[in-house]
């Protein structure tokens, strides 16, 4: 034993294959366990390593060969490099299945009557590396020398009719229409729909935020809101691609400011002008219906990355009405009311600070729609202090936070089917924990504001 002990490697962990036969049982159950940590099994291996793997096949009595055939063919399994790699990051039995699929097409077999087996094969002199093998969409040998295939798919291939291509693409797809929405009817579905719902409402309403301020209310929110949403539905219905996030994007938003600014220019009203929508629905149109599809890579649109990233540090740059309001910060914290008729008979409230006129609390200058002016007061009242510094530890706690629930699933803490759904759950629970937080803490973060109607 010693002696064997000298020759593994440091670090060596154990996989032990357990096959046997059961009367009570009707029909064999298989099970593959990874342990984390390794564990220690005394009486399990022949020398005393940690056991990460544990292959256990039970079934009912009278196959005891085949059982012992089934293991050995798994200890064999085992023993392929890449296949090792295949069991330590597996996450579900399909991972594993797929590492059995790739070792079966790469193993050589011998068949039982062309070989002898007292013979002994000699073991290679230098081991071929199976770095290869581990490579994405690596190919054999076999299908090396095969003709390489075309660029584009059957979607692509000219019909010689218009909208010939669109057509075989809905007759292709009409099969499984309708099983695709039975099988959104699972829990893990519904996670990946309010994740969803999250990361398409958050764009849609911060760019609709941005609209709103570029465009003085024409287009805000609401209007974002309701166009990503029709265009969603559809999308996700025909396109067959309902992962896709859609909504306005930073292009879209230089558009539109520019088109405001040049409708204000020359005094045209924003909402009559909007003749480039036919425009846009026939530059998709004419691709889509010719053969000028095959032209259209998906690459092209990673050009406008750079020119959307100087449009933003452009933006970034005009902050001049942001550095003065900051270097007037710490003068008076006074805040007045105007456009209102005046009270002599209100005492001030404010006995320390200069006398302003008509002087009252916040909520009264809210109720009473006074306008707030002073160098220490902004669009809404007074500044509040702490604000930055909250919605700092905000972003990192959602970071963080979301990072743990995530990995709560490789916990050792309650049953597997309550971490798997507090893992699935992670994004849309964090959210939820941070907004309520905020709310119970008081600080006045930042909030866009949605109107309740469109109008």
């Amino acid at each position: 034993e010693l002696h064997f002990m000298k020759k593994i490697p440091s670090g060596a962990e154990a996989s032990n294959v357990l096959v046997g036969e059961l009367d009570f049982l009707h029909q064999p159950l298989v099970a593959f366990v990874r342990l984390t940590p390794a564990v220690l099994l005394s009486g399990m291996t022949e020398v005393p390593i940690p056991t990460r793997f544990l292959f256990v096949l039970l079934g009912p009595g009278g196959k005891a060969h085949q059982y012992h055939e089934i293991g050995r063919s798994m200890a064999t399994t085992m023993t392929d490099e890449v296949f090792h790699d295949v069991a330590y990051k597996a996450k579900d039995r399909a991972d594993l299945v797929a590492g059995i699929d790739e070792f079966l097409d790469q193993v050589t077999v011998l068949p039982p009557g062309e070989w002898d087996p007292s013979i002994r094969i000699e073991p290679p002199k230098n081991v071929p590396s199976q770095e290869k093998r581990k490579m994405p969409g690596a190919l054999d040998e076999s299908s090396s020398h095969s003709k390489p295939e075309k660029h584009s798919g059957p979607e692509l291939e000219r019909t010689g009719r218009l909208f010939g291509g669109l057509v075989l693409d809905v007759k292709r797809k009409a099969p499984w229409f309708w099983s695709d929405f039975r099988d959104g009817l699972s829990l893990q579905c519904l996670a990946s729909f309010l994740f969803l719902y999250c990361a398409c409402m958050s764009p849609v309403i911060t760019f609709g935020g941005l609209l709103g301020e570029a465009t003085h209310g024409h287009i805000s929110a609401m209007e974002s809101l309701l166009g990503a949403s029709m265009t969603g539905v559809v999308y996700s219905l025909f396109a067959g691609q309902p992962l896709t996030i859609l909504g306005s994007t930073g292009p879209v938003l230089v558009f539109e400011k520019i088109l405001y600014k040049f409708c204000k220019g020359l005094v045209l009203l924003l909402l009559h002008r909007k003749g480039e929508s036919p425009w846009a629905w026939g530059s998709v149109c004419s691709p889509l219906s010719t053969k000028l599809l095959n032209l259209v890579f998906a690459g092209r649109g990673n050009r406008f990355c750079p020119n959307i990233q100087v449009v933003f540090y452009w933006n970034i740059l005009n902050f001049g009405d942001f550095i003065e309001q900051v270097g007037a910060f710490p003068g008076k914290w006074l805040f007045s009311m105007t456009d209102l008729a005046p009270r002599p008979s209100i005492p001030p409230r404010y006995p320390g600070f200069p006398p302003c006129p008509d002087a009252l609390f916040l909520q009264e200058c809210r109720s009473l729609h006074g306008e707030f002016q002073g160098p220490a007061c902004g669009r809404n009242g007074p500044y509040a202090p702490n604000v930055l510094f909250w919605c700092c530890i905000l972003f990192f706690s959602t970071f963080v936070l979301s990072s743990l629930l995530k990995k709560f699933k490789t916990s050792r803490y309650f049953p597997t089917r309550v971490r798997s759904t507090v893992s699935d759950f992670a994004v849309f629970l964090t959210i939820v924990i941070m907004v309520l937080i905020d709310l119970g803490i008081g600080i006045p973060s930042p909030k866009l504001h949605v109107p309740h109607m469109f109008k």
